[in-house]
């Protein structure tokens, strides 16, 4: 037997108090009447006999009283064997969510974000579950539960530990909302059993300002579910990123070959002054920078956009470098140098490129050539033959007269395998053209000529020939009058789509399907004997969109992140290409070669720290990291005393044995009392 509180032991001193009260209490003797005792010699007494107990059962149960007593007051228990560690709480369930992102590549950040993660899993007791689950844009389980249950207790940390070893911070962003729903969400499938403890997720995170939580806005938060957030800290706490800014839609039409990339500052920094230049990597392996270099000024908290102009030599510059600032995970934007595209129009028509009243001329002044882009324009005769690597380099062909039978329906076919033809007739005359472009025999053409004038009035806006135009602000064709064209019923004409109206009813701009290409059909021209089109601000952005619809232009080049992912051209082993770090990437489409710059997401430039009060605000309950210390040998020991005495608690029998004995006892006590009571009055005077 062992005792919880074995000083109460000492209690046991005190048995000797009824022994001595046995032995001073002396029973009153009978009294003897007796005469005078003058006649008496007197003597000294004589001890005849010693002191001895008396009512030794009385004694006993007093004794006994006072020993269950002193036992129960020191809370006895039979040692026993644990089932479980009395030091260990509920099992709790558990998920480490360790964040991966472009911004824990900062000095000092993912070597103590390893660290956190694995002191978690050290902790975890042997009934506990835990899930290790890596994040940036998505979240990736590096550790499952399964695989936790199934590995034996002891192996577990070094499982833990060595997937850890083999991870590294990647280039992705994050995406801070969607792995927090991803986390909670494995912690409630527990394949239909009830969790038998506690469940947190262990977030271990530069928690940086960057971090996207739009996720969780239409998310509802587990009950039960807690969050405990492991932030880390860099060595660096200021940041400065360089991120490249999108071009717009007419980018490739501007007259200048630039590239504008912004340069961001942390609200805290220090520093202010830096430096811009164009690099390419060296033969040695070696990053290598081209003069000239500029210089910027950013103060803290501000950003800067800063045009770069492209080298002429540009053979080898792929990035943009900015130099000056303490992290340099987010210093570099990859860049493909724009070249100047060549695009190829065909023209057939009889026009002179130098008469003013004629639809040519207005056409080359339109498609003025500029850094970026050059557009040829060959024109031939209507009677010309058709030469396949005139047809072949046009992106465009335009119509304006009648065609042979032959080269109608040539170009027929150059259609049906992709080409774009616009059928601009300048007179009535060509309407057999039309027909034999579209396959149809008696086409009826007429010429129309209203009475002041003729205006756009219904257009599709949709229709990415228009849809430049589909602003408010640019989308009043009222100011552009035509004085005459020309009227067909487009029922007559197969798969034919009328996409703008005269406010007389009849077509303006019809396009008509054939095979994998397009015909459009301009009712009227915009040589000033038709319109007032070619003078108008319209003309030329409406001839961008034709030579976009023939594919012939290529718009500024797509922003392609790190995890994003990229369709391939037909021809290509792989549909789709799949980014996984910064830097030019390069894919084979058969004989096409296709090229991608790919850069970091300018959030995680954005390093301030993310006040969890946002977490809060979404729902999210968050905790703080609760510091365990493990128990010694000494203390477990204490620990299995307590929970065998809590179990057995044998102290109650002792008590009850006590009040027991107390009761035997005083009735014994009176029945004792009682019978010298008895004697007393029973003996002679």
């Amino acid at each position: 037997m062992n005792f919880l509180t074995p000083l109460f032991l000492l209690g046991g001193l005190a048995l000797a108090a009824p022994i001595i009260f046995h032995l001073i209490r002396r029973t009153t003797r009978e009294r003897v009447s007796f005469s005078s005792l003058m006649f008496l010699l007197p003597t000294p007494p004589r001890l005849s006999k010693r002191s001895r107990l008396e009512h030794l059962l009385l004694l006993l149960l007093r004794c006994l009283a006072l020993l269950l007593l002193v036992l129960g007051f020191s809370r006895p228990f039979f040692k026993e064997t644990p089932l479980l560690d009395p030091t260990a709480a509920q099992p709790t369930r558990t998920v480490v969510l360790l964040d991966v992102s472009a911004s824990m590549r900062r000095a000092g950040v993912w070597a103590a974000a390893k660290e956190r993660a694995e002191v978690v899993a050290r902790r975890a007791g042997p009934a506990d579950q835990v899930a290790i689950y890596t994040f940036d844009r998505t979240a990736t389980p590096l550790l499952p539960f399964e695989e936790w249950c199934r590995t034996a207790a002891g192996d577990r940390v070094a499982l833990a530990t060595s997937r850890l070893s083999a991870t590294a911070a990647g280039w992705g962003a994050t995406q801070l909302g969607a792995a927090l729903i991803t986390a909670a969400e494995a912690l409630t499938e527990n394949d239909g059993k009830p969790t038998p403890g506690p469940r947190e997720i262990v977030l271990v995170s530069d928690l940086q300002a960057g971090s996207r939580l739009d996720a969780l806005q239409a998310y509802e938060w587990p009950k039960g579910v807690r969050l405990i957030v492991e932030a880390v800290k860099a060595k660096n706490p200021t940041n400065a990123g360089l991120q490249l800014v999108a071009d717009s839609a007419d980018a490739s039409r501007a007259a200048a070959s630039t590239v504008r990339v912004r340069v961001t500052n942390s609200a805290d920094a220090q520093r202010e002054q830096f430096k811009l230049s164009w690099a390419r990597m060296g033969a040695t392996g070696a990053v290598e920078m081209v003069e000239p270099t500029i210089n910027i000024y950013v103060p803290p908290g501000q950003s800067r956009v800063v045009a770069m102009p492209v080298q002429k030599d540009a053979r080898g510059l792929d990035r943009i470098v900015l130099q000056g600032d303490d992290e340099d995970f987010d210093n570099t934007v990859y860049v493909i140098p724009p070249t100047q595209q060549k695009i190829g129009v065909l023209w057939f028509g009889s026009e002179s490129p130098e008469d003013a009243r004629q639809s040519l001329f207005f056409l080359r002044r339109a498609l003025a050539e500029t850094p970026k882009l050059a557009v040829s324009v060959l024109a031939r005769l209507p009677s010309a033959a058709l030469l396949p690597g005139d047809i072949e380099a046009a992106s465009v062909i335009f119509i304006t007269e009648a065609l042979s039978a032959p080269a109608a329906a040539a170009l027929r076919e150059q259609a049906r395998a992709g080409k774009t033809l616009v059928f601009a007739p300048k007179s009535a005359a060509a309407g057999v053209t039309l027909g034999a472009l579209v396959g149809v025999d008696g086409v009826a053409v007429t010429e129309a000529k209203p009475t002041n004038y003729a205006m756009l009035a219904e257009i599709d806006f949709k229709h990415p020939l228009f849809a430049p135009f589909s602003d408010p602000r640019f989308s009043d064709f009222t100011k552009i009058h035509f004085w005459r064209y020309r009227k067909f019923d487009p029922a007559s004409l197969p798969d034919a789509r009328v996409i703008a109206k005269f406010d007389s009813g009849d077509p303006a701009v019809t396009e008509i399907t054939l095979g994998k290409g397009r015909l459009l059909v301009l009712a009227a021209g915009w040589q000033p004997e038709d319109s007032q089109l070619a003078v108008s601000s319209k003309f030329v952005p409406l001839l961008w969109s034709l030579l976009d619809l023939g594919g012939g232009t290529m718009g500024a080049p797509a922003q392609w992140l790190v995890g994003d992912t990229a369709p391939l051209p037909a021809g290509a082993t792989e549909k789709e290409i799949r980014f996984t770090e910064p830097g030019i990437r390069d894919a084979k489409a058969g004989e096409l070669s296709v090229r991608f710059a790919v850069n970091l997401d300018a959030n995680e430039s954005r390093t301030a720290p993310l006040s969890s009060d946002e977490l809060e605000r979404l729902g999210v309950p968050v905790s703080a990291p609760v510091e365990t210390k493990t128990p010694s040998k000494e203390d477990k020991v204490l620990l299995q005393g307590i929970e065998a005495e809590n179990r057995q608690k044998l102290w109650r029998w002792l008590i009850a044995a006590t009040l027991a004995v107390l009761v035997i006892e005083s009735a014994l006590a009176g029945w004792a009392a009682r019978k010298q009571s008895l004697k007393t009055e029973e003996s002679p005077t």
